[in-house]
């Protein structure tokens, strides 16, 4: 569930950027960083070619299945401040988002002194003189950074684009000096691995080598400072991924043909800069100077937003302090004090290693903390799109649960194979987090192991349920079908479970009228013909037989009665009479479920559907009250196999020329805000509505239609029924909806 935005995120002023500067430029300029200059050849000389490129195609499947996972998630809900926990947040809940959140937030604030440390260790590489200084470097310019960071964000947008043009002068100039110095001996050579370190294995090289394809959040936490976050974080993290595979992929082969395996290990960096074309190694030194900085600001800004946006959901007690921003520009001041004293301690720590050691293990923590975190964005992903929530349908079509199921497991599988026991320590940490947010207590009394599992789960979350406040994202049909016999009336029943069945709750009822003393003994044939139904089409509903003596009141229980609030329905479906005797006491019916708060379908289905292997749904709009409902019946049924390949209409019908253009345009931007494969069409015509019906859906496959439940009288009985007896004749299968309103089709 989406949880509405917090004052403070309705007050940030939003820096209206796009996808190059908002999201492409602040990840490239992070992914290619402080490995590419200071490890990218350690790992390829203890590696060698063919592992390093195993091991650079690894990390990037893992953030390009995280990337598919991110294009869904946010182009499926208007994304906020946060970046990535925000993603997780909306998708799992705040309790699991709280848990994930503080992992992101150490992720990056861990970040900020792996990144400093990379500086420094490239300033006293370039300057040895220097050496004696290291930690009073790496303190100095942590100081620098803050201050950069405390002034605000737009300094450092300002800037980037300079940044990156000395980033590319400085791989076009080292690339292009490892190709005038290729040497197919020296490739051959490099290609095997050459393990000389006793401590270095695959995987260590692995976590090492990870933070260089961590970049992607950069972008994803501008999400609060884009124009249109839906449209520009999956194209700008998609360009990301695949430049830096460019690159990266590049800077193995060439500088493995390029250095030899002494070089790689000992003085990568400095051969960077001796085989730079033209002699330019200052351009060497002047990009591992913008890269490590860059990513350094970058961290900077990205770690307080996140705890800044944790603090503000309230989950967590301690950090409510955090939440508040600066008077000018809402900057997370104190989220930022925090972040300097988690990096100035770290700076210290490892001030005194100018070895690299350091250094690595930074590097494999980022790792972890990142690993985790890209597992819990597939997994945000997979529970969106596996629960099949309705609401689910995001922008981007290339999209599907599995890529981000396997997605988690990659990252939970790398996780356990770099370090078991950090690995599970980690993941005892989170459960142990998000049950302490839940603050519940699960006590099962177990019978029989399984069934008193599912009991105790099934009470505790109906419990839950009841108690939640409902939201038009959360919205499922939860449908009672009045079916009868299904045998005499299949189709009604095969609608509302082609509508209901997967995406909701639908319940076949059936009344059987009668003395109960006489007939109660029916009752359970009656519900077994409904549960054989439902086997022989491999549907999955529940069943409610009620045995009463009049019909009108077993219809009447059905709609009043029907058990457990939670799963209350909230539409009834029932055939449309065109029984003149029965106009009154059907119209009664209708204004019962209408006072009760539900949504109405009357299916008329006269035989005539024509036999078509590809279908088509008409949707007749007259307004946005049952039209939301109506086109989100229309989706629903196109989720089924059957209807997979249907193709949807929105029709309008105008009287004046002049209204065409400004309906079409209207419409048509309904449906891309819904997110909807529909085809919009305005006919303009004078002539009575059953022929513009008949004319235009009789060789539909379903007509949807809207109408309104009038009051109860024996006049307005009879004239509902005359009045949708016209518009029904010459149609097929049609569906009338009335909407209570509770279904919101932009949610």
């Amino acid at each position: 569930m989406v949880a509405p935005a917090s004052k403070e995120e309705r007050q940030v002023q939003s820096n209206a950027l796009g996808t190059f500067g908002g999201v492409f430029t602040p990840s490239i300029l992070t992914i290619l960083g402080v490995i590419m200059f200071m490890r990218a050849g350690f790992v390829v000389g203890e590696a060698g070619i063919l592992q390093a490129l195993v091991i650079l195609l690894l990390a990037k499947s893992i953030t390009t299945l995280t990337s598919l996972s991110i294009a869904a998630v946010s182009t499926n809900t208007p994304v906020s401040g946060g970046g990535a926990y925000f993603l997780i947040s909306r998708a799992l809940g705040p309790e699991f988002g709280g848990a994930i959140g503080l992992a992101l937030f150490l992720a990056q604030a861990v970040s900020v002194p792996f990144y400093v440390l990379g500086f420094t260790e490239s300033v006293v590489r370039s300057f040895p003189e220097m050496n004696a200084h290291f930690k009073t470097i790496g303190l100095a310019t942590t100081g620098l950074l803050f201050a950069v960071a405390y002034v605000g964000a737009k300094w450092a947008i300002k800037t980037q684009y300079l940044i990156m043009g000395i980033l590319g002068l400085s791989i076009v100039a080292f690339l292009g000096g490892a190709i005038s110095h290729f040497d197919p001996t020296t490739f051959v050579q490099n290609y095997p691995s050459g393990y000389r370190d006793s401590g270095m294995s695959f995987w260590v090289l692995f976590a090492i080598y990870f933070p260089a394809v961590t970049g992607i959040m950069a972008g994803v936490n501008m999400s609060g400072d884009l124009k249109d976050p839906g449209r520009s974080i999956p194209r700008g993290t998609f360009a990301a991924v695949g430049m830096g595979l460019l690159v990266y992929g590049s800077q193995i082969v060439l500088c493995g043909g390029a250095q030899s395996r002494a070089q790689l290990l000992g003085s990568s960096f400095e051969t960077l800069r001796a085989q730079a074309l033209f002699g330019a190694g200052f351009l060497v030194v002047a990009g591992v100077f913008a890269a490590t900085l860059s990513s350094a600001i970058g961290s900077f800004l990205g770690a307080p937003r996140v705890l800044q946006a944790v603090a503000r959901d309230q989950v967590i007690p301690l950090l409510r302090p955090f939440a508040r921003g600066s008077s000018a520009g809402d900057e997370p001041r104190r989220a930022l004090w925090m972040t300097l004293a988690i990096s100035v301690s770290i700076v210290i720590w490892a001030g005194g290693d100018t070895g690299g050691r350091a250094f690595n293990v930074l590097a494999s923590v980022v790792t972890m903390f990142f690993l985790y975190t890209y597992g819990m964005v597939n997994l945000a992903a997979f529970v969106e799109s596996f629960s099949a929530n309705p609401s689910f349908r995001p922008r981007f079509r290339y999209y599907h649960w599995f890529p981000a199921m396997i997605g988690a497991f990659a990252c939970a599988g790398a996780a356990f194979l770099i370090d078991p026991g950090s690995a599970a320590l980690a993941v005892v940490l989170v459960v142990f987090f998000y049950a302490y947010l839940r603050r519940r207590v699960l006590q099962v009394n177990f019978g029989d192991a399984r069934w008193g599992f599912a009991y105790s789960r099934l009470r505790k979350n109906l419990l839950r349920l009841a108690r939640m406040p409902v939201h038009p994202k959360n919205w499922r049909p939860t449908i009672l079908v009045l079916t009868g016999n299904p045998k005499e009336r299949p189709t009604l029943a095969t609608y509302g479970l082609w509508i209901g069945a997967e995406r909701g709750l639908v319940t076949l009822a059936r009344v059987l009228v009668g003395d109960p003393a006489e007939i109660g003994r029916l009752r359970k044939p009656a519900a077994d013909q409904l549960n054989q139904f439902l086997d022989q089409g491999g549907f999955q509903a529940l069943t409610s037989v009620v045995v009463t003596e009049n019909l009108d009141a077993g219809l009447t229980i059905l709609i009043e009665g029907h058990p457990l609030s939670p799963l209350r329905p909230n539409t009834v479906l029932m055939g449309w009479s065109s029984d003149p005797e029965r106009a009154i006491s059907f119209l009664h019916h209708l204004n019962t479920a209408k006072r009760l708060g539900m949504s109405l379908i009357l299916l008329d289905d006269r035989g005539s559907s024509p036999a078509s292997v590809t279908r088509r749904i008409d949707v007749w709009w007259r307004g946005q009250k049952n039209g939301y409902l109506m086109l989100l019946m229309a989706h629903l049924l196109t989720l089924n196999w059957e209807w997979s390949r249907s193709r949807v209409r929105l029709l309008r019908l105008i009287e004046e020329e002049a209204g065409r253009e400004p309906s079409r345009g209207a419409l048509q931007d309904l449906v891309n805000k819904a997110r909807m494969d529909v085809e919009v069409e305005v006919l303009v015509s004078k002539d009575p509505l059953p022929q513009i019906l008949k004319r235009h859906s009789g060789d539909a496959s379903v007509v949807i239609l809207g109408f309104e439940v009038p009051q109860e009288s024996e006049g307005e009985a009879f004239r509902f029924q005359m009045h949708f007896e016209r518009m029904l004749s010459g149609l097929p299968a049609t569906l009338l909806v009335s909407s209570s309103g509770e279904a919101d089709l932009l949610a």
